[in-house]
C-alpha cells in the first residue's frame, strides 16, 4: 500500500487505521504486519515515538531522553524485543542521595519499606479507595515517619507524576507492594529508547503496512465494520477509511476532544473520568565535564539521583553507570502543573538555579553549561501529558478503557493496560499487542 497521496482522497484498500506511532501504535502495527494484514499508520508529529523522544549528539556519549527513559522492571514484553533488536539493557544504578538540613545523604533504603509496611497495616487495600494524600494524612498512626511521609508524597508526584490529593491509594498501593513496578530494578535501553522503536519499524518493512506521519487526525467517523478518518498531512486536507482503527492516543488527547468522534464514545466516558494524564517537564542539562563527581571530595562520584523535596526541581540523575556530563532535572505533578506555562527559556533557567542551590558554593553551575533540552509534556498538544494514574475511585478504568467498541474500534496506550505496566513503556507495547490480537479476531 503506497502513502496516501495529498488532497481529500478518501482511501478504501487499508483492512484496519492505526491512528499514533508511538510504543502502542507501533507494537499494534508491526504484529498486524506479521499477521499478514494491511494497515495505514497515522501520526501527527514528524516523527516515530510520541512520548519517547531520542535525542543523538553526534559528539556526545549516550543519548539524551526527553521522553520515557527507564525500563521498569523486567517486563517480558520489553525484554523480548530487546533481545530481537539486539539491544542491551543497561543496569540503571539505585544510588540515592536525598538533601536534609542543606547537605546530601544516601537515602535510606528502610524509607520505602517503612512506606510499603505503613500502607500494609493500614490495610490500604482491603478499605474503600480514597486518595493518597488522605492515606498521608493519618499514616503516622500506621508508623510512617514524617520523613517519610515527605518521601511518600515526593515520591508520588515523580515517580507517578500524579497529584497525591487526587490519586487512588488503591493504585499506590499495588504498584509499591514489594515486587511491584516501584519495587523493581530500573535499566535503560542502550542507544535509547529510540532504537528500540526504530526496531518496531523494520518490522513493517515488506509488509502492508505503512507509516505516515505529519498527519493531524481531527474527526472519527465510525459504525460498525467502518471507520473514516478526517484531518491534515502536511497541511492539506487528508481522509482514509478502514473496516477498523487502533486507537493508540495518549489519554490527555482523549480527554481534551482533540478528535472529534461521531457518534461520541459515550460509553467510554466513565474510564476517562477515572483517570488523569500526569505533567511532567523534563530538562536535560549538558555541562563541559561531569562537576559533581569532584565535589566533596569525590563523594558523590557513584551518585545517580539527587532529591531535594523542597526544591523547585525536586530531583535530578545522572547518566550512570555510562559516565558522561549529564543531568537530568524532573517536575512532576502539580509542580509541573504549576510551571507548565512558563518558556523553555524560563523552565532551563529555573532548572540551573535548582541545581545551583542544591549543590551548593563548591560549584559553578552556569560555567559549566554547554547545552540543554527541555520538553513540558503538559503543553505538548499531541500529548497533554507525561503518563496516565488512576484517580480515588477508579480502578477499573483501564479496562474500561481498553475495552473494544462494536468490534470496529480498538483502544491502545499506556493507559489502556491492566495487565500492571500501566504508565510505562512496556504497558504501552503489552496495550498495543492487545488491540492488535483484538481486532484480528
Amino acid at each position: 500500500m503506497a502513502i496516501a497521496p495529498r488532497g481529500s482522497m478518501v482511501r478504501h484498500s487499508a483492512e484496519a487505521l492505526i491512528i499514533g506511532a508511538g510504543a502502542a501504535g507501533l507494537a499494534a502495527a508491526a504484529d498486524l504486519a506479521a499477521a499478514g494484514r494491511s494497515a495505514l499508520v497515522l501520526e501527527a508529529r514528524d516523527r516515530i515515538g510520541g512520548r519517547i523522544w531520542t535525542r543523538n549528539e553526534p559528539d556526545f556519549p549516550v543519548p539524551i531522553e526527553l521522553g520515557a527513559e527507564f525500563i521498569h522492571g523486567r517486563a517480558a514484553v520489553t525484554f523480548e524485543l530487546l533481545q530481537w533488536a539486539g539491544i542491551a539493557a543497561v543496569d540503571a544504578p539505585e544510588a540515592h542521595w536525598t538533601l536534609k538540613r542543606g547537605k546530601f545523604q544516601p537515602t535510606r533504603d528502610a524509607v520505602f519499606k517503612e512506606i510499603q509496611k505503613s500502607l500494609k497495616r493500614a490495610d490500604v487495600l482491603g478499605k474503600p479507595d480514597t486518595s493518597f494524600e488522605k492515606f498521608l494524612s493519618r499514616s503516622g498512626r500506621y508508623g510512617l515517619s514524617a520523613e517519610g511521609r515527605e518521601f511518600a508524597r515526593m515520591f508520588v508526584e515523580g515517580f507517578d507524576a500524579a497529584d497525591p490529593k487526587r490519586v487512588s491509594a488503591h493504585s499506590i498501593a499495588q504498584e509499591w507492594r514489594s515486587g511491584g513496578e516501584a519495587d523493581s530494578p530500573q535499566f535503560r535501553p542502550q542507544g535509547g529508547y529510540g532504537d528500540l522503536l526504530a526496531a518496531l519499524v523494520r518490522r513493517l518493512a515488506g509488509s502492508s503496512v505503512r507509516l505516515q506521519l505529519q498527519t493531524v487526525v481531527r474527526s472519527v467517523k465510525w459504525r460498525r465494520g467502518s471507520v473514516e478518518v478526517a484531518g491534515t498531512f502536511r497541511g492539506e486536507s487528508f481522509r482514509a477509511k478502514a473496516a477498523q482503527a487502533i486507537l493508540a492516543l495518549p489519554l490527555g488527547v482523549l480527554q481534551h476532544g482533540a478528535v472529534r468522534f461521531t457518534p461520541t464514545l459515550k460509553t467510554k466516558q466513565k474510564a476517562l473520568q477515572g483517570l488523569a494524564a500526569g505533567p511532567v517537564i523534563k530538562v536535560a542539562l549538558r555541562f563541559r565535564t561531569p562537576f559533581w563527581e569532584k565535589l566533596n571530595r569525590e563523594r558523590y562520584r557513584g551518585a545517580a539521583f539527587f532529591h531535594a523535596p523542597e526544591a523547585e526541581f525536586p530531583t535530578f540523575w545522572t547518566a550512570l553507570p555510562l559516565r558522561a556530563p549529564l543531568m537530568t532535572a524532573w517536575m512532576g505533578g502539580p509542580r509541573a502543573a504549576r510551571l507548565s506555562g512558563a518558556s523553555e527559556t524560563e523552565i532551563i533557567r529555573r532548572a540551573v538555579k535548582t541545581l545551583q542551590s542544591i549543590l551548593g558554593k563548591g560549584c559553578d553551575v552556569d560555567e559549566q553549561l554547554e547545552a540543554a533540552w527541555c520538553h513540558n509534556w503538559q503543553s505538548d498538544p499531541f500529548a497533554r501529558g507525561a503518563y496516565s494514574y488512576v484517580l480515588a475511585g477508579g480502578g477499573e478504568a483501564r479496562k474500561g478503557l481498553a475495552a473494544p467498541l462494536d468490534e470496529t474500534l480498538f483502544f491502545a496506550g499506556e493507559a489502556a493496560d491492566f495487565a500492571g505496566e500501566a504508565g510505562t513503556v512496556a504497558g504501552a507495547l503489552q496495550s498495543g499487542k492487545r488491540a492488535a490480537i483484538e481486532a484480528s479476531m
